[in-house]
């Protein structure tokens, strides 16, 4: 394994979001996260895939 995981702080950072955010969407099963027992993780790379299925799924439901 290459991949650096990143934290919720960082992975706020990139989205432009409270790291709350971050972390109730990972409550809530909507990004994709890495349970390590009790600490929470994010891959990059699925981070990047689920934007762009979020970017496809609203181009899908407006027609652009």
């Amino acid at each position: 394994m290459t991949e650096t995981l990143l934290t919720a702080r960082e992975v706020a950072k990139v989205l432009g979001v409270p790291v709350s955010w971050v972390y109730e969407q990972s409550r809530a099963g909507r990004i994709p996260t890495v349970r390590l027992g009790r600490y929470r993780r994010y891959r990059r790379e699925a981070i990047a895939e689920w934007l762009e299925e979020l970017e496809h799924a609203v181009d899908v439901h407006t027609g652009a």
